[in-house]
Parts: C-alpha cells; structure tokens; sequence
C-alpha cells in the first residue's frame, strides 16, 4: 500500500493568533458592499450609504459590518478542516494518508514519515517564496510531490513577474507598471507610484492570492484615486502594487488538469456579475468571495459551462493552455482570464495551487469545472494525484490508476 504524505496548512480556529515578535499585526479588513460605498468614503470615516449594511473605509481600510464579525485576509489562502477531510478522505482511496501540516516541524515529519509521494496544497505563511516552501524541502530530501516545482509556484506568487514572463510569450495580459515603496522611507518621503497610459486601473497587492487585498476600492479612475489605493495597499500589505489596465470585458476562470500535450481545460467557468449586488463593480474580489457569496445565501455568480460559442471557448482555452506550459504550471492549475475591449481574452491570474472547497454550496471553482465534467470530487483530487505519480515514475494502486485515466483524460 503506497504511502501519501498530505501537506496543508489549516485555518486557525480563531483570529487571536500568536505571532512572532518581529511580525506586525494586521488589522481586520472588511470591504463595503458596494463600489458607491468605497468611492465615496475613501477620503471620510462615515459611510455612503446604509445599503448591505454597508462599512467605512478610508483608503480602502475597510471596517466591519454591525451585522457580522470582523473578517481577517491573512489566512484566507489557508485550508479549513473541512476542506482537509475531505482530500484526506479522496487520497485515503489510494493509499496510506500521512498528514503532514506544513509548520515548523514540516522537515523532520516528512523524513519520519518515508512517504511515496506527498499531495501538496500548503501555501505557506511568510515570505514571497511560501508557496514553495514544501515542494523545496520535499525536492532537498528527494520526496515526489504533486503539483508545480518550487520556481513555478514562486514565479506565479509575482503577479508583475509572472506578466512579464507571458507578455515576453505574446501570451496577451493587460498592460501594467508597478509601484513600490521609496528606500529608505523617510516621514516626508513619497511613494514610487507610476502614472498609466490609460485610465481606468486597477491595484492589487503582487503577491497575494485568494483576493487578499482585492477590494472595489482598488478600482481606480484617476490619479488621485490611484495614489490614495496604492499608498494604503504598500501600508497595509507591506509589498509592491500591481498596477494594471482595467479590462472591461466578461471574465472566466479556467480549470487545467494534466500534463504536456494530455493538459486540458475542464469546462469554463463564466461570471455573472449580474448576481452582485445593485451598484457593485464587476470583479470577484475578497467582498464576492468571502462576503456576499455564504453557503446560507450563495450568489449565482458563475456558469459552468460558461455560456459562449464556440470560437471563444477555443480561443480562450488555447490561451489558457500557453499560459499554463509557459509557466512550467503543473498537474493542475487554474487560470483567470478576462476580455479586453476588443472581446480578446487576456490572462489575469495564474493559480498553481487552486482552492479546492469540497462544498459545492461554496462556489468553489475547480470543484465546479470537475463536477460540470462528470468527475466527482474524488476523482477530482484522485485525478492530480494520478498525473503527479505517472509524471515521476510512482506506482499506486492499479485500481486507482484505471479510475483516475478514465476521468482525467
């Protein structure tokens, strides 16, 4: 029976956390309900409007709703239990599942543990490398794991790099510059914040995922807005800013499952930003995502298969897959597309470690784009594994094996 090592890292319980000394705190942030709300209390503490029990921001610093409790992003990329059972349980089919909680005590446990492979979705704490954390130490011991090597995940985690290594591909991504903080930073000094060619922008944190600092508030249509939102996310998130050309066109989310020429796209996931709320700006930022779409009373955000005709599809899945072998993505990705004015499908984002939320009431999207394939969740995390043991040569269970081609391929 093989022996499959299983690297998460888990949502902790509660948001008092203990940290280092030498790590800041964050503040709790919570975006407003709508992009009336964030345009209109950027530079206030009282809120627009009462609408959605809306909160107020001041630079896109978002407080919390009186009906909810506060919301923290910083562990946003982190599994729940719930999630974690639930690949446990898809791997134990194939083989012995040893945990293995991507902490300080990672190293040693894996050692102990003389697994066969090891099925990776830790995405790490600190650090514009923690998504390679695992995959490196389990290449140092020479552990087989699942999913993209350590330079890939690090190379992806940059949002400006990972442009710039597509654009010099002519795989089509927006324009973008990037803002960085003033070294050393003195009381008076000013930020590098770059003017674009072109307005509307929109800011994102660069190395960030889940819609970590992606609010409506990062929407930007002037110079003034941009150095408001670009100032408070080089505060807040203590990284360089993504800026980029807003595209004003429909955005999917693309499933990629397999290897070389055998990669697919699984069905393509469309948004409906007709399901946000009256007023709200159409992207799927941190408020869609952790907000407005709850499990009690889920948005009907996303269509799956998205509804478009063909020639899209094909273009939009052959731009997906250069992305995704450009990157040297592996097993499984997902990638974020959008059309630009033209209707030209540009890639946005590239997850080489997707979210995987076993509940379909949670909008999951790779579980969606699986089960609108036929593959159920098992075979869905049964498939990767099966991809990242042929590609390296590991015998698993043949009855596995047989089940994982035929659904995967």
């Amino acid at each position: 029976m093989p022996r499959i090592g299983f690297a998460y890292n888990q949502k902790p319980e509660s948001s008092a956390i203990t940290r280092p000394e030498d790590e800041t705190s964050r503040d709790d942030d919570e975006p407003p309900s709508s992009r009336r709300d964030a345009i209109a209390s950027r530079n206030s503490d009282t809120p627009a409007s009462s609408e959605h029990a809306s909160s107020a921001s001041v630079g896109g610093h978002f407080a919390a709703p009186t009906d909810s409790a506060p919301t923290d992003d910083e562990f946003a990329e982190w599994d729940s239990a719930e999630t974690i059972d639930a690949v446990a349980g898809a791997l134990a089919a194939c083989g012995d599942v040893i945990r293995l909680e991507a902490n300080a005590d990672f190293p040693q446990n894996l050692r102990d543990a003389r697994v066969d492979i090891v099925f990776n979705i830790a995405e790490g704490l600190r650090g514009v490398n923690r998504e390679a954390h695992v995959p490196a130490i389990c290449e140092f011991y020479g552990v087989p794991y699942s999913a993209s090597d350590p330079f890939t995940l690090s190379l992806c985690l940059d949002k400006a790099r990972t442009k710039e290594v597509l654009a010099y591909h002519r795989v089509p991504t927006a324009a973008f510059s990037v803002g960085r903080e003033s070294a050393p930073m003195a009381a008076n000094s000013q930020r590098s914040v770059p003017i674009p060619s072109r307005f509307p922008v929109f800011v994102k944190p660069i190395h960030e995922g889940s819609s970590k600092g992606i609010t409506e508030a990062n929407y930007c249509r002037n110079q003034d807005e941009l150095h408001a939102q670009v100032e408070f996310l080089l505060e807040r998130y203590r990284q360089p800013v993504l800026i980029e050309e807003y595209l004003p066109g429909a955005e999917f989310t693309c499933a990629v499952l397999g290897n070389g020429d055998a990669a697919r796209v699984l069905p393509i996931v469309g948004m409906n930003f007709e399901a946000l709320p009256a007023g709200a700006l159409p992207v799927y930022g941190f408020e869609a995502k952790w907000i407005w779409d709850r499990p009690e009373q889920p948005l009907e955000i996303f269509q799956c298969p998205a509804r478009i005709d063909e020639e899209l599809q094909r273009t939009i899945e052959h731009v997906v897959l250069r992305a995704y072998h450009v990157l040297g993505c592996r097993d499984w990705s997902r990638i974020d597309v959008r059309l630009d004015a033209a209707g030209k499908p540009n890639v946005v984002e590239v997850n080489p470690l997707p979210g995987i939320l076993p509940n379909p009431a949670d909008n999951s999207c790779f579980p969606k784009a699986a089960r609108a394939a036929g593959m159920s969740y098992d075979e869905l995390i049964q498939a990767c594994l099966f991809h990242a043991a042929e590609r390296q040569g590991v015998e698993l269970d043949v009855a596995m094996l047989a089940g994982a081609a035929g659904t995967s391929r």
